[in-house]
């Protein structure tokens, strides 16, 4: 009776080569590829980050004088919060937030909000998000300049009750046909405020690379 186990064997063999090679190619493909991606990634927050945060303004790495918060009620998610620090010969000039808005339309939206030391918000900005193209998306400011509203805002200005969409009796406008991207929006942004004011003197001192509860 004919052996036919050896035509299996190298069929395995030949299957086993194949596997290897195609685990060798993705991985020398990961290799070449992440740190460029990583780096895209990297100029792409400091752009952002530079559009509210002028370079002149600070004269340490925002990129690695961060923290990362975790605080659910806080920031209304249990997701890590990166912090920025901007500082001048040692003293804080501002704090750069990357909140998550958790309730967009359709999804989260990862936001930008930088805050200076006096509690005043120099600018945020929709760095991601999957809303409505057409309707949500006017928080990007190619869209619109709907998100230029928060400059020079605080917790004083306006006072608590009116941090929310004029359809909830605040003073910040909704978008045809699209309430709950802004309401998120603002939600996010205040949230933030909010924590920046609680833990300023904290935000101002404490040592870099830490999470906080």
């Amino acid at each position: 009776m004919q052996d036919n186990r050896k035509p299996i064997f190298k069929a395995g063999w030949v299957l086993g080569i194949f596997s290897l090679i195609g685990i060798g190619m993705v991985s020398l493909t990961y290799q070449l590829t992440h740190e460029k991606i990583a780096e895209n990634e990297r100029l792409f927050i400091l752009k952002n980050i530079q559009e509210l945060v002028p370079a002149k303004l600070y004269d340490n790495d925002l990129l690695k004088d961060t923290l990362n918060i975790s605080n659910l009620e806080a920031f209304g998610t249990d997701q890590a919060i990166t912090v920025y620090k901007a500082q001048r010969k040692g003293q804080l000039v501002a704090v750069i937030f990357s909140p998550i808005a958790p309730d967009g339309y359709s999804g989260s939206i990862h936001l930008l909000v930088a805050i200076n030391a006096k509690g005043e918000l120099m600018g945020v900005r929709a760095v991601s998000h999957h809303e409505t193209p057409g309707l949500g998306d006017a928080i990007e400011t190619s869209k619109s300049d709907w998100i230029y509203n928060f400059n020079g805002r605080s917790l004083q200005n306006p006072i608590s009750k009116f941090w929310q969409v004029k359809r909830d009796g605040g003073i910040f406008d909704q978008f045809t046909g699209a309430t709950i991207t802004p309401r998120a929006v603002v939600k996010s942004v205040f949230k933030t405020l909010t924590y920046f004011q609680a833990n300023r003197e904290k935000l101002a001192t404490v040592q870099t690379k830490e999470t906080h509860e």
